[in-house]
């Protein structure tokens, strides 16, 4: 995204939301990809991304890892003694735009997460359409894919397989 990596200008959300446009156009567009061949992926602040995207176009399916509920959320647990709501220029709010997703949802989340309690991707969860799963892992919110490497791989697998199929189904006469 802009203003993180080697990239250049200042991150924000309006623009991690056009930075995720950009690749989804050039994917459909340019590159002619059937919109329902896309499967978007999205750890931590790119779940949020992600979530976006998907509640805005078609998509095959949407893997959600590590993410939180909202930023705002996150502003009041981090800090309870101040107005997250007036404060929090990057809402970043998931939970409210995870029901608009029309694609299967697969969410992967460690209760060890140091950032974002259990309870985030339970609401998230909650407010998705199904189909939808919650995966329960182990590890902390950088590593719980490689400390549950096997049930992280498992997961992705049926879940892929899964949207395969929805797919082929929804393409058959």
């Amino acid at each position: 995204y802009r203003g993180y990596g080697r990239s250049t200008g200042r991150p924000d959300e309006g623009g991690t939301y056009r930075d995720a446009d950009a690749a989804y156009e050039h994917l459909t567009g340019k590159r002619a990809l059937d919109p329902h061949r896309l499967v978007l992926y999205g750890e931590s602040l790119g779940a949020a991304v992600a979530v976006d995207l998907a509640a805005r176009r078609p998509v095959g399916g949407l893997i959600m890892e590590s993410a939180f509920s909202s930023a705002v959320e996150v502003g009041r647990e981090l800090f309870p003694f101040l107005p997250a709501s007036l404060l929090v220029r990057n809402r970043y709010d998931n939970v409210a735009k995870i029901g608009r997703v029309r694609a299967p949802v697969l969410l992967l989340h460690s209760r060890d997460d140091e950032f974002f309690g259990w309870h985030h991707p339970q609401r998230l969860y909650e407010a998705a359409h199904p189909p939808k799963q919650l995966i329960e892992l182990r590890g902390g919110h950088n590593d719980a894919f490689l400390v549950s490497s096997a049930a992280f791989a498992a997961a992705l697998k049926v879940f892929l397989a899964d949207v395969a199929r929805e797919r082929v189904k929804r393409q058959a006469p």
